[in-house]
């Protein structure tokens, strides 16, 4: 019998257990996938709006002013990839102009400081490579860039080493109200705890109408992007906007963390909750408008692109609460951009809800909020040498586009919630994420995973539990 057991191991959940790990409670994730931070964690923009978009007095206006402010803390605890680079907004015309005047307005009521409107020539000394046609901006100096996989992944271990339990590939099938909670039932084992939170992405509403009536509907909406070489990664120094649709922030021109460029998202609303294929046609609508932005982006330069899928709800807001007729069961659903911004908050306050509920709660004395991580690049030259004499794998470069050592792939294997998987390798500390996206280190990796998993090479797969890559020996 846990205490709480949380449904779903992306950014969201992450927040929710390492807040509950605080605590002293028995907590376990519960995640269908091979991995954690495989879903819309995986695949999103990765900014941290600085909350004039959301509209006054949602939960998502609330919880993304609340979650921005978070970002230094929480990323400096846990040693992952964060910079306060700014956004802008950009306006096209007369009338674009009047909403960028609607959006500062609303980041007043949201309370978001340092918002200025700018005019052309003050645009264009800032970013120079900006087109010539914009006319004004919206600038927002507390936006920032992240690396959404490595924050989820590093809660999440920060979590386990303050005793949260993470079960993987465990696909939720049934839940029953048991006399002490709910029995959660996979494919493989039961779990049954006293609360529950639904943190399951696009799947929310499935795992919703389990325990209560129909209250909620879940979308998937597909959003494709490019991925440039860091070559590209200077043409801009903050996150560069067009004005807001209907589906959504319009096609974004952001540096990355690591110095990549990344394009997109287009929106299509989807039937199928699981694909994330990509399209000519919609890459080619991505490129058309992101250059309307920043002309000179060279397409060439592209060395990835990919699709992700974001939970769209039905009541245009974010879902937090206590489910109907189920006691002890909290939705967190409906979590669509500006989710990652607000995840730290939305963390905090779901931990209290369920730490409410179940009364009686002490905090624990011994909870470490640190998690560190050893990046070689970044050591100086001393702390290299020391480094290499303590443990010689930290000399033998495995990835040379992104300069990643054997010792820093074996860590990641052997850490809490370790890599399993080569995407799991590359989420935690990037071999196969450069120009040539694992075409020399990729063997390799698999190499090291089997050896450090003792299990042959054809057990090695990329991704998902059966994505094998290799099928036995021709010799």
């Amino acid at each position: 019998m846990y205490d709480v057991a949380i449904i779903g191991a992306g950014v969201i959940g992450a927040s929710v257990a390492r807040e509950l790990s605080k605590y002293n409670l028995n907590v376990v994730v519960i995640e269908k996938e091979n991995d954690v931070s495989n879903g819309t964690t995986k695949a999103n923009s990765a900014i941290v709006h600085a909350g004039y978009d959301a509209h006054e007095g949602t939960l998502m206006a609330k919880y993304n002013a609340l979650g921005n402010a978070m970002f230094d803390e929480i990323c400096e605890e846990l040693s992952v990839p964060f910079e306060r680079c700014g956004s802008l907004v950009l306006a096209f015309s007369e009338e674009e102009r009047e909403h960028l005047d609607l959006l500062y307005k609303r980041g007043i009521v949201n309370g978001i400081p340092e918002m200025e409107l700018l005019e052309k020539d003050e645009i264009k000394k800032m970013e120079p490579n900006i087109s010539d046609k914009v006319v004004a901006a919206l600038h927002a100096k507390t936006a920032g860039i992240v690396g959404p996989w490595e924050l989820t992944i590093a809660m999440l271990e920060n979590a386990a080493e303050n005793g949260v339990s993470i079960e993987l590939n465990q696909d939720v099938v049934d839940i029953e109200k048991i006399e002490t909670g709910y029995k959660i039932i996979t494919q493989e084992k039961n779990f049954e705890a006293k609360v529950v939170i639904n943190a399951s992405g696009v799947y929310a509403d499935k795992i919703h109408n389990m325990v209560s009536e129909e209250t909620f509907k879940i979308k998937p909406r597909r959003g494709q992007y490019f991925v440039m070489d860091k070559i590209q990664g200077e043409l801009v120094g903050q996150v560069i906007f067009q004005c807001p649709t209907e589906l959504g922030k319009g096609i974004l021109v952001t540096p990355t963390v690591h110095g990549n460029l990344l394009l997109g998202p287009d929106a299509q609303d989807m039937d199928d909750r699981d694909d994330i294929s990509t399209t000519t046609e919609q890459l080619e609508f991505v490129k058309e408008h992101a250059v309307k932005s920043v002309p000179g982006i060279h397409f060439r330069d592209s060395i990835r692109s990919f699709a992700g899928l974001r939970a769209e709800g039905d009541r245009g807001d974010f879902i937090i609460e206590e489910a109907p007729g189920a006691p002890m069961f909290f939705d967190v659903a409906g979590i669509k951009s500006p989710g990652l911004s607000a995840a730290p908050a939305i963390g905090v306050d779901v931990a209290k809800m369920a730490v409410e509920k179940l009364g009686e709660v002490s905090e624990k004395e011994d909870f470490n909020p640190r998690r560190e991580q050893i990046i070689f690049m970044e050591l100086n030259a001393e702390e290299k040498k020391a480094l290499i004499k303590k443990n010689p794998q930290y000399g033998r470069v495995i990835c040379r586009c992104e300069n990643i050592t054997e010792g820093e792939i074996v860590s990641s294997i052997h850490r809490k919630v370790g890599a399993k998987t080569v995407d799991g390798v590359k989420k935690r500390c990037r071999p196969g994420m450069g120009r040539c996206q694992g075409g020399f280190c990729g063997p390799r990796v698999q190499e090291i995973l089997a050896r450090e998993l003792n299990v042959s090479l054809e057990e090695i797969v990329l991704d998902k539990k059966n994505s094998y890559i290799l099928t036995g020996e021709t010799k």
